[in-house]
Parts: C-alpha cells; structure tokens; sequence
C-alpha cells in the first residue's frame, strides 16, 4: 500500500483533536499502519490514547517519535477556512495541526509505505511512538509511554522526533538537546491590616518586590558550547485584595527557569529557597513555593546517526542544517531516558497561529528526507558497510 502525504495530513488534520481529545486520530494512524504491516499497541493512561506501532522484530529499532494532540484554534472567524477542514491555497496545506505536526507523522508513514515498497525485506525494526497528550500537561502521554517500554523491555536504538524545528527554511536546525524547565509559583504571607495603621500588620508586598527585584539580578550563567545561557522569566505578579485601604495579608508571584546542563531542577530550588528564606526572613514574613518541573537539560551527544541525518538533510535541502538547543521542551526529554535521540520536522513560523499551514514542496522534501534517512540508517542496498547505530 502506497501512503501519500498530503492526502494523509489532510486526513489527520479532520480529526479535530484538541489536547486531550483524540477524535479518532489515533484509530486513524493505527489503522494506515496496520496496512503497512506494523503491529500496533494502544497504550490508554487515564483519558489519553497512545500508539506504540512496529514493524519487524529485529535489531536496530528506529522509532520516530510524535503526537496527534493540537491546540485550540483560537477564533475560528479569523482563520480563511474551517481549521479542521484543511484546504490547499497558495501551494500550503492549512489546518489546524498541518505544521504542529500532523503533517510531520504524515511525511513519515509515507515514507515508510516507500521504503516498504523499495524494500521488502530489511534487517532492523521501524517503530512510532505517538501520544496525545503532548500539548498539554504531557502527563499520561509519551512519559508513561516511556515508562512501559522500560518495564517491556523494549529496546529502542535511535528515536528521531519530528517535531518542527526549522525557524524559516527546511533544513536549518537540527535539536540535539533541550533546556530544563521549572516553573515556581511563590506566595509570602504577611499580617493583613489597615493601610492607616502599618504598625498593626505586615505588608507580604514589600518582601516579594525584594524577591523579584533579586531573581531578576541574578545571572544563572553565560552559557555553554552547546547552550544559550539559562534565563528566569517573572510571568505573574497577584494581589488578591479588592479593598484600597487594607494591606494585604498575602502576595502572589509565578517565574519560570529555562537552564541549560550548569544546573538541575534540584540545584536551583536549593538556591531560590537560599533567597525567600533570607528577605522573608528580615521581614518577618513567611513563603511557601510550589515547583512544577516540566524536564531536566539533556544533550545528545552527535554520533554517527546524528551526522548521517545532518548530511541526508543537506543532500536534499541544500542546506547544512544547526545542530541546536534552543527553544521550549518537547517530548525528547522523555524519550532520551532510553534511547539516544535528535528532533527535526517542518518549518516552525506558523505552528499555533491562524492559518497554520506548511509549503507542499515541504511536505513532499520532508518525506523524502525521512526516507533516505531510513535507507541510510539500514544501509538498504549497499554492500561492505558497517550499518550505523
């Protein structure tokens, strides 16, 4: 069975599966797979379909990793079509998921159904590992996922996740790694009172402008070779207090950390704790922090396959794509917990606008890409060549 992309990423795209629905994307997949010969596993946790599909038994396995959960459209009225009925204009697919990455898991299942057709028989194993629950709390998705491969035992070897990575052309930027992430979301108590009496209370303001003024002196660190230095973003500031003539008796702030490999989660906790134990202390207020920590920095060490993906992607693109760590976190910080790992898809410039779309010579180049990357990775058709792992 010969699978084309676009007519795929368009089918994709109908199932309207707003984080955590599914809408029956995942039946969808499984369903093309399965024509393919791939034996498939839905994998359930809680309200979430996954999908752990394989083809082959043998060693190595390359897993391609991606989920089918989308965003909410937004204000429908705004886009040019129904976001969940895609349409071609202008030589781009547009839809809701069309770059976000429906049509990144299209490309790839096409380009299996190709490889399957150039090769019928090949020493390995190809696999997905494909969640819905990725645009979310990414809590019952692709990290339980992992977790039941790890007590199946399976072995993965490689896992190229396809997540869009290029910032403008096909073939800029490969992720080799991700920066941690850790959200606090700090309240200081004070004593509440009347603004006309100070003496009689304890304003939490005055110690949480301290804290912040401090976080944001801080300078984590300047960077490394292979990240950007870690930087800490104030995203709320809260008061609830609806009186102008009462001190508050508790202020509310929300910060996030993006770090690279200098720190750990732990490492910075340990720290930021130093700091609302010292002001809070002077002022003779309490704090309580609530840490949500979203993923650890990880790196990739480049090998062969890393370098072998690197020059498919310039063979076909003209362009010698980065080998990068920039960004938010993805699924990859999950997955590299068993196997080693790298990320590359579609141009990014559009996912989770109006009109989210992706060129159709990207859609056609992406496939190609995932296809000689298989045969590269199996050595299809060469002789006298160690196969690469």
């Amino acid at each position: 069975m010969s699978i084309n992309e676009l007519r795929f990423a368009k089918e994709l795209i109908r199932r309207p599966s707003i984080t955590p629905k599914d809408a029956g994307a995942i039946n969808l997949l499984a369903k093309n797979l399965r024509s393919l010969g791939f034996k498939c596993q839905l994998i359930n946790f809680k309200n979430i379909k996954n999908l752990y599909a394989k083809l082959g038994k043998s060693s190595p396995n390359f897993c391609y990793a991606g989920h089918t959960d989308v965003v909410p459209p937004g204000n429908i009225s705004e886009w040019s079509i129904n976001p969940f009925k895609p349409a071609v204009k202008n030589n781009k697919l547009i839809g809701r998921g069309a770059n976000d990455m429906k049509a990144s898991i299209a490309c790839f299942v096409a380009a299996v159904s190709k490889f399957k057709t150039k090769n019928k028989k090949f020493n390995g194993s190809i696999s997905l590992l494909i969640t819905g629950d990725e645009e979310g709390i990414a809590t019952h998705g692709t990290k339980k996922v992992v977790e039941f491969l790890k007590r199946k035992r399976e072995k993965i070897n490689f896992c190229l996740v396809g997540e869009p990575t290029n910032p403008n052309k096909l073939g800029e930027m490969i992720k080799i790694g991700r920066r941690g992430s850790i959200t606090g979301r700090l309240t200081v108590i004070g004593t509440q009172g009347h603004v006309a009496y100070p003496h009689r209370a304890n304003n939490p303001s005055d110690s949480m402008v301290k804290i912040l003024n401090k976080l944001k002196e801080i300078k984590l660190d300047k960077g490394t070779k292979n990240f950007q230095a870690s930087n800490l973003e104030i995203t709320k500031i809260n008061i609830d207090n609806y009186a102008d003539n009462v001190i508050p008796g508790s202020a509310n702030a929300v910060f996030n950390i993006r770090f690279n490999s200098k720190h750990s989660s732990s490492s910075l906790k340990k720290k930021l704790n130093a700091i609302f134990r010292s002001i809070t202390k002077k002022s003779k207020c309490r704090f309580q922090v609530i840490y949500e920590i979203s993923g650890e920095a990880f790196l990739t060490k480049p090998n062969k396959t890393t370098f072998m993906i690197q020059n498919t992607i310039k063979k076909i693109t003209k362009i010698k794509p980065k080998l990068s760590t920039t960004g938010g976190t993805s699924d990859a910080r999950f997955i590299r917990k068993i196997a080693p790992c790298l990320e590359f898809g579609l141009v990014g410039k559009t996912m989770h606008k109006i009109d989210e779309s992706v060129s159709l010579p990207d859609l056609k180049k992406l496939t190609n890409i995932y296809l000689n990357i298989l045969e590269n990775y199996f050595n299809v058709g060469k002789k006298n060549k160690k196969r690469i792992l």
